[in-house]
């Protein structure tokens, strides 16, 4: 072709995109070259590498749209990306990474300033913050000492808008899952992503993507695995998915079960005395406003509950209860009490219910007394508690007997107890916040972390990441029931907010992903999501007690424990702590039991366990030793089982001869 011809159209379209491409590059360089490492661009198909994390491969999975003439003259592939690349630059652009940065570091200055003044030894101290690859709007402590933190793949990075694809239908709309390894410390080698596994959902899209299980309910096994139940179906502003899995803690994979009967999106689950998994409440597949009344169980009856951890539950399924429970809201509470009946407590004052799976009957509870119970809630409706704490309160050996609720209404700062089916208004604390999160103590005592003043409305916008500073402070409630403000968290963290308990006895704090995101140090690297780690007081008077070997880390109900430990004349309490699941404030696996002392010998300890399942049901649970101050030791882990299991097959089934 002469030199002199004009340009055919293809060879326009090349001209001009191979114009896109290098402003592109540019525009990016430029905007970018403060905030972060140059973006990631691969170029013309050359097989050059790319920067793993740059801007425009961590927005690999948000949908874009692509320039047709781009796609004609340099491949789908490579116009996907330049359209990336500018979704990349705007969202940079919509809140920039010096907005991010000067962010954390006047939080840090705050935080420092704050706790100068608070004495370790009387209100514990904060000291870890560190990145992590995941918002962990969902947590779990598991029986290995680790921690499983699940989420979604985000569809924004501008803090001032949703980054969860709640209402995105197709591939956009999936799950992930990190474990982080407290062993291994807190660089990027302490994480490793476990991948949910690969769905078709029912959505007509036809696109399999990780299990969308960001918005479900979960709760242990009796084996130590995590079933997790429902999900976002995607669209209709929160429609519920059928899912149901298992997350194995040995094996450190998830395992997909049959679906339920129904869709669930903001479901509760909680495990009772029979080591079953009751699955209650979330709105349906039919979208918001329509929550299901249906209450299914994992296993099914005709399948045997799982004791062992060799036991795998995959392809197992739900069977449905005939009693009903129509909570009008989403997440209540439930907590399987020492009498071994399943206390649901709505958010709604008069949702309240007991419920017998055994005889599969439902009793009415007594209104809740909410000072604000007579006022209309913020969307002018009915008034409900929004997503606040609640917690079954120690009572011994013998299981809680009671729970208190407080958090989720913010003009309110009492706590109110349910015992012997009535209520009463106990202490408040120092004021009203939602989205808190209360943890039992291995002494018995509570914290509340976190907080708020709404959902995604901390006073400045429901999308704003700036917050009242008072939400940063941490709350202790003593063995008297008062309540004592304590030092400042580094993040305001709100809705999706987490904590556990850890078991060298430290909290983990973390979730809310516009927080973790409007306070990134580095948005186009992998790792948009952040931790806290908070010391109690406990770790800062003193020497603590030591505990060595458990000779009987399997154990049956009433039966003896032995432990040794290398400090005997210190230890004055002994106690098991149920590992923390949680999500949206709701953590109905909190559980403090003390057990008896029985004897002592030297450097060994007998232990009784605790008498029945209805007292503690059957799982793993963390055992702790204490002194006479309440500091404890680093726990070990102990699974109670009924002890029939200990003697039939490992899924407490009757061993048949030969077996």
């Amino acid at each position: 072709m002469s030199r002199s011809n004009p340009p055919t159209p293809a060879r326009r379209r090349l001209t001009t995109a191979i114009s896109v491409c290098a402003a592109t590059a540019m525009a990016a360089s430029m905007a970018l070259a403060s905030a972060a490492p140059a973006l990631a661009h691969t170029g013309h198909g050359d097989g050059g590498d790319a920067v793993p994390y740059g801007p425009a491969s961590r927005a690999a999975k948000a949908p874009v749209t692509v320039d047709p003439a781009e796609a004609a003259t340099l491949g789908e592939e490579h116009a996907e990306e330049h359209a990336r690349t500018r979704k990349a630059l705007a969202d940079v652009g919509e809140y920039p990474q010096t907005t991010r940065t000067e962010r954390l570091k006047s939080l840090t200055a705050s935080q420092e300033k704050a706790n100068a003044s608070f004495d370790a030894a009387e209100f514990g101290r904060f000291r870890e913050y560190f990145q992590s690859p995941d918002f962990a709007a969902h947590v779990a402590l598991l029986p290995s000492g680790k921690v499983l933190l699940f989420s979604f793949e985000r569809i924004e990075v501008n803090p001032q808008k949703e980054p969860a694809p709640t209402d995105t239908i197709g591939k956009q709309n999936a799950g992930r899952a990190w474990i982080w390894d407290p062993a291994k410390g807190t660089g990027a080698g302490a994480f490793t992503e476990k991948k949910p596994p690969v769905v078709n959902m029912p959505d007509g899209k036809n696109e399999p993507r990780p299990a969308p299980f960001f918005c479900a309910g979960h709760s242990f096994l009796p084996n130590g695995m995590l079933g997790v139940f429902g999900g976002n179906l995607g669209g209709n502003g929160g429609s519920g998915a059928k899912l149901s899995l298992v997350f194995d803690p040995w094996a450190e994979e998830w395992y997909l079960n049959k679906d339920m009967s129904v869709g669930r999106w903001y479901p509760s689950v909680v495990t009772g005395a029979d080591g079953r998994q009751v699955i209650m409440s979330g709105q349906s597949e039919l979208g918001w406003g329509t929550p299901t009344p249906v209450v299914e169980r994992f296993p099914a009856a005709d399948q045997p509950v799982p004791f062992d951890k060799s036991v795998k539950p995959i392809g197992w399924g739900v069977d449905k209860l005939k009693t009903e429970a129509p909570f009008k809201w989403d997440y209540p509470h439930l907590f399987s009490l020492r009498d071994g009946k399943i206390y649901g407590l709505g958010r709604s004052v008069d949702q309240q219910w007991l419920f017998d799976t055994a005889a599969d009957t439902k009793t009415d509870l007594p209104d809740r007394p909410d000072v604000n119970k007579a006022k209309p809630g913020p969307d002018g409706g009915q008034w409900r508690r929004n997503y606040g704490s609640a917690v079954p309160l120690p009572a011994g050996f013998r299981g809680p007997d009671s729970v208190l609720v407080l958090g989720g209404d913010r003009n309110d700062p009492n706590t109110y107890r349910l015992a012997g089916g009535k209520w009463s208004t106990e202490k408040p604390r120092a004021f009203g916040r939602t989205q808190d999160d209360t943890l039992l103590l291995p002494n018995g005592n509570l914290l509340t972390v976190n907080g708020a003043f709404d959902i995604r409305d901390y006073g400045n916008g429901p999308y704003n990441p700036n917050a009242d500073l008072k939400y940063r402070q941490v709350e202790l409630r003593d063995e008297n029931g008062d309540w004592k403000l304590g030092p400042v968290q580094r993040l305001p963290r709100g809705y999706h907010s987490n904590g556990v308990v850890l078991p060298d006895g430290r909290v983990m704090i973390t979730g809310d992903e516009l927080q973790q995101l409007a306070n990134d140090p580095d948005i186009t690297d992998n790792n948009n999501g952040s931790i806290e780690i908070y010391e109690p007081a406990y770790l800062h008077q003193g020497s603590r007690p030591s505990l060595g070997l458990i000779f009987n880390p399997s154990v049956g109900y009433n039966e003896k424990i032995t432990v040794s430990t290398s400090t005997p004349s210190d230890v004055t309490r002994a106690v098991l702590l149920a590992p923390t699941t949680a999500t949206h404030s709701v953590n109905t696996s909190q559980r403090h039991l003390e057990l008896r002392i029985k004897s002592r010998s030297g450097n060994f300890l007998e232990l009784q366990a605790p008498p029945s399942a209805a007292a503690a049901p059957p799982g793993y649970y963390m055992l702790f030793l204490l002194n006479e101050e309440g500091a404890p030791s680093t726990a070990g882990w102990v699974q109670l089982k009924p002890p029939a299991a200990t003697a039939k097959g490992a899924t407490g089934v009757e061993a048949k001869p030969g077996d």
